[in-house]
């Protein structure tokens, strides 16, 4: 099947795993809302009010499920998957006369696509599911997450976190390509911070079969089958970009941001437009999985490692819970510091046994309060640089305070200690049936 929005669309229509909205909804808090009292399930809005000549889908990777089937992998094999991407990347395959280029706009209007108003305290109508494509010589081509704020007709601000974006820019690359309504493979690629020489076009064709196409303006390769491109250039001129919501539910800062001017805007026929509820599960799964496989990848190479999670609670972003199958005392300790390099952002980690089910708080909680003792079993590390997008923290210069806690089970103690009396099985619908 061929890695698109619409195959893929079509596919959760059949199999009854996708609601579609047929009443019209506004991009004014409306759209917002639905998603968030449907998360996780996806959703495909058929009107929407302020904009007839779209359609509209959100909460796409909200579903773990979903996501790793779009990829043909089971949820618990995506961890695996993402890393093998990484070390074998995929060619990239162009095409001529691409479906995302069916209607090709040369005096664009921005003011014409759905932009969402998400919260009251928003300073304008953004995109969420925006990915920006950028190619450097040296580096090749890089493809990143970007929330994208309205200014006008021509103009949009997005956030550009100091990452390879960022260098890009600052080295001259300043012709860019911005892709809207992706399938979840090139989702996912985009979503992964690895060294600056990764190329995520090629992860994503690794993960599933993206095809290629160059954009009109600026000849950079874009997904063939996207719903919407916006070519553009970045510019030197600075406005105030937020505030907006994020990951955390909280309103990050107002930060001073380039502008991007658009030249041209190229799309699909009946376009369907993509946003990503800020703080949803899909929001949360795009940043959260791809960290949750290179903090396996790290702390694999220091013992044997299990699984790993970052919590819900914590917005799929700033705490995890590794499990190991723990051989020798210092794997705890060891797993900590190989979870904080594999996810520069992280702010707690609980190591835990290979008998605990890390998608279950009380049992990560049980742990920690019979196994640990703190003393000896906290690790602290203080003015580290952790995530912006903590409002504990300082988010200009992103210093924190950063722990660990060991939770696994002393080697040097009795293990039979610190395990859970086991209970013989009884029918008890037996007792419960009329006689």
């Amino acid at each position: 099947m061929e890695a698109s929005l619409r195959a893929l669309l079509n596919k959760l229509e059949d199999e009854g795993k996708i609601v579609i909205i047929k009443k019209p909804a506004s991009v004014k808090f409306e759209i917002p809302s639905i998603l968030k009292k449907l998360d996780p399930k996806p959703v495909l809005f058929e009107k929407i009010a302020e904009h007839p000549d779209f359609k509209l889908v959100g909460n796409l990777c909200a579903d773990r499920r979903i996501l790793a089937e779009s990829i043909n992998a089971s949820p618990q094999d995506l961890k695996t998957k993402i890393i093998q991407a990484l070390e074998n990347p995929g060619e990239k395959k162009v095409v001529e006369d691409p479906p995302c280029q069916e209607v090709v706009i040369d005096d664009p209007d921005l003011t014409r696509l759905p932009f969402i108003w998400t919260g009251l305290r928003d300073r304008a109508p953004y995109t969420t599911a925006s990915i920006i494509i950028a190619y450097d010589r040296e580096y090749g081509y890089n493809a990143s997450y970007h929330r994208l704020m309205l200014v006008d007709k021509e103009r949009i601000v997005p956030r550009i976190v100091p990452r390879h974006l960022y260098k890009y820019i600052e080295r001259g690359c300043r012709e860019v390509a911005i892709t809207i309504g992706n399938h979840p493979a090139f989702m996912l690629a985009a979503s992964i911070t690895s060294s600056i020489e990764v190329d995520e076009l090629s992860v994503a064709s690794s993960l599933s079969d993206v095809r290629y196409a160059r954009t009109l303006t600026n000849n950079l390769l874009v997904p063939a089958e996207c719903e919407v491109v916006l070519e553009g250039y970045v510019t030197d001129e600075y406005v105030d970009e937020g505030p907006f919501l994020d990951i955390l539910g909280t309103y990050d800062i107002v930060r001073k941001e380039r502008i991007i001017e658009i030249r041209c805007i190229t799309m699909r026929k009946n376009p369907i437009f993509q946003y990503i509820l800020p703080a949803g599960y899909e929001h949360k799964n795009l940043m959260g999985i791809p960290r949750e496989a290179t903090i396996f990848y790290e702390v694999s190479r220091v013992c044997e490692c299990l699984d790993v999670r970052l919590t819900p609670g914590s917005g799929g972003w700033l705490n995890a819970i590794v499990k190991i199958r723990k051989k020798n005392e210092e794997d705890g300790r060891k797993a900590i510091e190989a979870a904080f390099k594999g996810h520069e952002s992280l702010k707690y980690v609980v190591v835990v046994d290979e008998d605990i089910d890390i998608d279950n708080p009380e049992e990560v909680e049980w742990a920690i309060s019979t196994r640990t003792q703190l003393d000896r079993d906290l690790v602290i590390k203080p003015g580290e640089k952790g995530s912006s997008l903590d409002p504990s923290a300082d988010q200009i210069t992103r210093l924190t305070c950063k722990a660990g806690i060991d939770a696994t089970i002393p080697t040097i103690i009795e293990k039979e200690k610190f395990q859970k009396a086991m209970m013989p099985k009884v029918d008890v619908e037996r007792f419960l049936k009329d006689e």
